[in-house]
């Protein structure tokens, strides 16, 4: 069987810099990783080569065994939540949500957005323009859009920033569901305690590259966040390999 996901030495260059230098892993079905890293080491370009809305310099990412930048059936089955919302600010919660479902060929686009919208319990607000919408609201509404389609794979770019402790529960629950139903993730954030315990496998970036990559259930926890920080000091490199 394919990798759900699979990135294959995949190398961006902006003019003569390298944002992204020669990626490579695969996840099955159900696996989370948590990518940890800088400002700057080449995170989020990662993820949009992984969504197949930016072209790698080099490389191919495949999804269930088909190239994603040339396959709109394999990108239709990704979500992407960033912590910019994306989203149109004259529409409404609900109306921005259905879009999404239409543009993905949902069937009941309505019931669709509801489901999505309640998941995130931001149903109550799914009527107001999202330009009225605290930041912690349009970030939910961003998430259920992303949603809203039911994608087996979801990259996550720091999906946390904004939202309040209510939000973020409503987002973990919505992940470990994910996850539990067969969907693989791939999840961006600063916080090492928060990536780790929804990880199966964990990487650091930096400089465009993957400097450490393991599977979770090797990890302690205490011992990682000391290495990271050392890394991110530029001291010692732990152990540990890019797949």
């Amino acid at each position: 069987m394919p990798a759900a996901i699979e990135a294959e030495n995949l190398v961006r260059r902006f003019g003569h810099r390298h944002a992204v230098d020669g990626v490579s892993f695969a996840l099955r079905a159900g696996d989370c990783l948590a990518l940890f890293g800088p400002n700057g080491a080449g995170k989020t370009t990662l993820l949009r080569m992984l969504a197949g809305v930016l072209r790698p310099t080099e490389g191919a990412v495949r999804i269930d065994g088909r190239v994603a930048r040339d396959d709109a059936e394999a990108r239709g089955t990704v979500g992407l939540i960033s912590h910019h919302s994306m989203l149109y600010g004259p529409l409404t919660a609900r109306e921005n949500t259905e879009c999404a479902a239409r543009l993905h060929g949902v069937r009941d686009a309505g019931l669709a957005a509801t489901r999505a919208l309640e998941r995130m319990r931001v149903i109550g607000q799914s009527d107001v323009p999202v330009r009225s919408l605290s930041r912690g609201m349009q970030q939910r509404v961003s998430i259920a859009r992303a949603i809203v389609h039911e994608p087996t794979v979801v990259l996550l770019d720091e999906p946390y920033t904004g939202l309040d402790a209510v939000g973020g529960a409503a987002l973990t629950e919505i992940l470990r569901l994910l996850r539990s139903h067969g969907a693989t993730l791939v999840l961006v954030t600063h916080n090492v305690d928060e990536g780790l315990a929804l990880a199966t496998d964990a990487a650091v970036m930096l400089d465009g590259k993957f400097v450490r990559f393991e599977r979770a259930q090797s990890i302690d926890a205490a011992q990682y966040v000391t290495d990271y920080r050392a890394l991110l000091a530029g001291g010692l490199v732990p152990a540990g390999e890019p797949s």
